[in-house]
């Protein structure tokens, strides 16, 4: 499971939809649905929100926007209705961390968008984060 920092605009389609279905197995877990992935450590900084679930389902609307703006239809019914208004803190250290990881990735599955994005050394965020001054988190599997 992988709740991308970086902004839903640098994933290629295949990520894109992956980064889809993670958020939606992720907003069961956090409503209780499931009993799988109760632990997993990319849901650490959504269960220490006062409402983990709105902030999954504002993770889930930016993910949504992204694929709309694509021209692709994700069934956003499927987001709760509950909705976290601001944002949460995370660091540069993770966003810049997971910019490595995706470039990577991109790199093998969608060399033409690894291309365009090389000259972009920080990027932009998801939506619902505010990059603040710090390390990876130490929840990253590494």
């Amino acid at each position: 499971m992988r709740l991308w920092t970086v902004h839903p605009r640098y994933l290629d389609a295949k990520g894109l939809v992956a980064a889809w279905r993670e958020a939606l197995l992720a907003q069961k877990v956090l409503a209780g649905e499931t009993r799988g992935y109760r632990h997993h450590p990319q849901l650490a900084r959504f269960q220490a929100e006062s409402d983990p679930l709105a902030t999954i389902a504002a993770f889930l609307a930016g993910v949504a926007d992204e694929a709309e703006n694509r021209g692709y239809h994700f069934d956003a019914s499927k987001i709760s209705s509950r909705r976290f208004k601001g944002q949460i803190a995370e660091t540069s250290g993770q966003l810049l961390y997971e910019w490595g990881h995706l470039k990577a990735k991109l790199l093998v599955r969608a060399p033409l968008l690894a291309r365009k994005f090389r000259s972009i050394k920080t990027p932009e965020a998801h939506p619902l984060f505010r990059i603040v001054p710090g390390e990876v988190r130490a929840w990253e599997k590494r």
